[in-house]
């Protein structure tokens, strides 16, 4: 029996995973978290072999609870399950310990194959992520590559407008450290302000300006 932990923030989205995978032979939904720190409490109370992750959380990110599971349970398998098909989501939550990538655009059943591929120990990605990462690899472009996963996710809250307080709230850090990576960042990323860290988000598809913006 493979057992599953469902983290994601839309209640209607994890019942339909649990019905779905609940109707498969030999998968079990151990749990279900809509935040990074419920993924955390669960892990370890819920003792789960694959937790199927969205990267779109309240507060803090996936790549965030990614992280934090794995702290906790490191024989835990992770199957991110997103939206988010750019370079710089994928690379980071790859580097914070996911083992697949699947968009939400997959099929059910490459979602079902995904969890029992990803259970045995295997990688599992869908075609545009297996694209993109062969990509990146022949081109040795990714503009985030510098970055670690919080950096990375101190820039993804910054660049939707969250204050620094916020932003330390979410990841438990003071705001004086926030402000401390912000300007580690944009030295790593080579830019002098923030409307240049906005262009740069923006082109590599981690945010959406509006037209009065860019």
């Amino acid at each position: 029996m493979i057992r599953i932990l469902l983290v994601d923030d839309h209640a209607v989205v994890r019942t339909g995973y649990r019905r779905l995978l609940g109707a498969e032979p030999g998968l079990q939904v151990v749990g279900e978290a809509a935040r990074a720190d419920e993924a955390n409490a669960l892990v370890l109370q819920t003792t789960p072999d694959v937790a199927l992750v969205d990267l779109s959380l309240r507060g803090s990110s996936g790549i965030e609870a990614i992280r934090g599971m794995l702290a906790r349970r490191p024989v835990l398998r992770v199957l991110v399950l997103s939206m988010h098909e750019d370079a710089g989501h994928i690379t980071q939550a790859l580097r914070s310990g996911a083992h697949g990538y699947l968009t939400k655009h997959c099929e059910p059943e490459e979602v079902i194959d995904g969890i029992r591929r990803i259970a045995l120990g295997k990688r599992v990605f869908s075609p545009e992520v297996a694209q993109i990462l062969a990509e990146q690899a022949l081109d040795g472009e990714d503009a985030f590559a510098q970055l670690t996963p919080r950096e990375f996710e101190v820039l993804r809250l910054h660049v939707q407008g969250q204050p620094a307080s916020c932003i330390a709230g979410a990841l438990q850090l003071s705001p004086k450290t926030i402000l401390n990576n912000l300007t580690l960042i944009r030295q790593k990323l080579d830019v002098e302000n923030d409307f240049k860290l906005l262009q740069l988000a923006a082109r590599h598809g981690l945010m959406t300006l509006h037209p009065a913006e860019a």
